[in-house]
């Protein structure tokens, strides 16, 4: 899933739904850095965790 993410991306946890819409930070390998808007950065392992990619949001 990794090689799918990058900077900027939109994403949900998917078994965190209270911690809101996150954009993606960085991506290192497996570990993907998120910004949530409720639990702020989060280091997810993408190896474990497949995250749910949102739409680009629209202007």
């Amino acid at each position: 899933m990794s090689t799918e993410l990058h900077p900027g991306l939109r994403v949900r946890h998917p078994d965190q739904p209270d911690w809101g819409v996150g954009q993606v930070q960085s991506v290192a390998g497996d570990r993907v850095t998120v910004n949530f808007a409720e639990a702020g950065k989060v280091l997810i392992r993408s190896d474990r965790v497949a995250l749910i990619l949102l739409p680009p949001e629209s202007d």
